[in-house]
């Protein structure tokens, strides 16, 4: 769901850079004054596995279409929310500025759909308060799974609102949000499966990493960031090469909503036609 620039205008794009901005600097003053140094080493390893996932891309049976995991409400659950918020803003900006991954005048954007609605709303919204202060495995696969779907979604209507509020594209608003919203219903559900496995093992492997408490002095994570770094690895590496080729949900969307346009402008012209004649 990453948007490219030619969705957008300066106008929306500098405004989103300069949301984003905000939310850094806020997301910054935040964790520096929490003044947790325990989790810095999983920011980092967490950072490289969400970028390795990002990179592989699962086909969505009979739409021709694909997805991948965006991996925000991993690092919200994990880490809280103001340090997920700066972790996936890094991983977007090394994606736009590296590998052309969005482009850099909707990276504001990409932050934004991919970093704010599940850090900041689906989170503390939904995932909190499913699970509140008494985890148990079924609270937590269940406000993962729902969480996961509606930060998704938020993301994705994020996606088209922008583009309509650019002007530049000729898309129709009402198509493309109707081929949006159901195609990342079906990437969410698979994020929201993947989320709840990611934090169910944590939780059952270092309870304290998913539900911190003050008297947590000692945070052994050796184990865990082994085995995300390990995961990192084996997803960017290995598992990378077998990503699907189809076009993710987003590409999927403009090119069947200028399909349909096409198809509707023809056949109006058509008609107009044949009242003609």
């Amino acid at each position: 769901m990453h948007m490219a620039d030619a969705l957008i205008s300066p106008a929306v794009g500098g405004t989103m850079w300069l949301a984003t901005a905000g939310l850094i600097a806020h997301s910054s003053k935040k964790v520096t004054a929490q003044g947790d140094d325990r989790k810095v080493p999983l920011m980092g390893v967490l950072g490289a596995f969400i970028f390795a996932v990002q990179m592989i891309n699962f086909t969505i049976p009979a739409t021709g279409s694909s997805g991948h995991l965006g991996g925000g409400m991993i690092l919200a659950i994990l880490l809280g929310p103001y340090a997920a918020f700066l972790v996936m803003a890094s991983v977007l900006f090394v994606q736009a500025l590296f590998f052309a991954d969005g482009g850099l005048l909707a990276l504001g954007c990409n932050v934004v759909n991919l970093g704010f609605f599940p850090c900041f709303i689906a989170y503390p919204l939904i995932y909190r308060l499913i699970v509140h202060d008494k985890p148990k495995q079924g609270r937590i696969m269940l406000a993962s799974v729902i969480a996961s779907i509606i930060g998704l979604q938020l993301g994705a209507f994020g996606v088209v609102i922008e583009t309509f509020l650019s002007g530049i594209s000729s898309l129709s608003f009402k198509t493309f949000i109707l081929l949006m919203q159901p195609i990342h219903l079906a990437i969410g559900i698979v994020e929201g499966i993947a989320t709840a496995a990611v934090v169910t093992f944590v939780w059952k492997a270092r309870p304290e990493v998913v539900m911190p408490s003050p008297s947590d002095k000692i945070l052994d994570l050796r184990g865990i960031l082994l085995g995300f770094a390990a995961c990192a690895l084996i997803f960017g590496t290995l598992l990378s090469r077998f990503s699907s080729k189809d076009p993710d949900g987003l590409e999927w969307s403009i090119s069947k909503s200028r399909l349909y346009s096409n198809s509707y402008q023809n056949t109006s012209s058509d008609r107009v036609k044949a009242g003609d004649e």
